[in-house]
């Protein structure tokens, strides 16, 4: 009897992970080369795409855990949530997952003995310029809203969503960095984009401090900004960030001025 249960188990993960795998390939391979670099990105087309129309832009940084060559592991965290039902037939819109190389960085990290370091005046890496490139690209095509053009991530790319609002504010209608971190006194170059904030209490990878930096200098700039903190939840808040209701409404009611 519970050699057969066992036997059932295993087939309803493999069934599972078949039907996640399956889930993932609604999600297309896709490469934009500039000058000799290269980003790879995974794209989810708008469920119903109607080429008579454009859609909103959705941007996700995955974390350092994700990187690679093989333009699919940055769909571990975040992916399922823009394959929903409910998010694709209420939410329409282009979602694009990009893939650091190894040992990248999307936006510049310095690492010393005291931790991380952010220099505020430093050029974009690689990766981060190819990121905006990408937008600039994509909006070129005629298919996306582009005053609907939105950026998030989590972990490195919650820094890196930080990074790349201060450094391209004009791309942004609004942002969801993840756990992430950056130079705060950057926080004035997009104090005019929303931007929703999350991290979890107790995180030993990324510290709160970070996210709370940045909510505290928004609200000193009046910008519009919301800060989800977690208390007791260690790195992975991006679950609870992604279990948020209000997440992708929010994120997309809102329209570059």
């Amino acid at each position: 009897m519970m050699k057969t249960c066992f036997t059932l188990l295993l087939c309803l993960l493999i069934s599972l992970a078949k039907a996640q795998t399956s889930d993932y390939s609604k999600y297309s391979y896709e490469e934009y080369i500039h000058n000799g670099d290269t980003l790879r990105y995974r794209m989810l087309t708008p469920l119903h795409y109607d080429i008579h129309k454009k859609y909103p832009l959705i941007v996700f940084l995955h974390g350092s855990g994700e990187r690679g060559r093989d333009n699919a592991a940055q769909l571990t965290h975040g992916g399922a949530l823009f394959l929903q039902d409910t998010i694709r037939e209420k939410y329409p819109a282009f979602v694009i997952f990009p893939q650091l190389p190894y040992d990248s960085t999307w936006g510049p990290i310095t690492r010393t003995e005291s931790g991380r370091m952010f220099p505020p005046d430093a050029p974009p890496t690689v990766p981060g310029r190819l990121v905006g490139e990408l937008v600039d690209s994509l909006n070129k095509t005629g298919k996306i809203e582009t005053k609907k053009v939105y950026i998030g991530g989590l972990s490195l790319g919650g820094m890196g969503t930080f990074d790349l609002l201060a450094r391209y504010p004009q791309k942004w209608a609004a942002g969801f960095p993840i756990c992430g971190a950056g130079a705060v006194e950057n926080a004035k170059k997009f104090k005019a984009i929303p931007v929703w904030i999350f991290h979890g209490g107790a995180d030993p990878v990324v510290p709160v401090q970070g996210s709370r930096d940045y909510y505290e200098a928004l609200k000193k700039l009046k910008a519009e900004v919301k800060y989800s903190e977690y208390p007791g939840v260690g790195h992975n808040s991006w679950d609870n960030a992604f279990a948020e209701p209000d997440l992708v409404p929010w994120l997309l009611s809102h329209k570059r001025k």
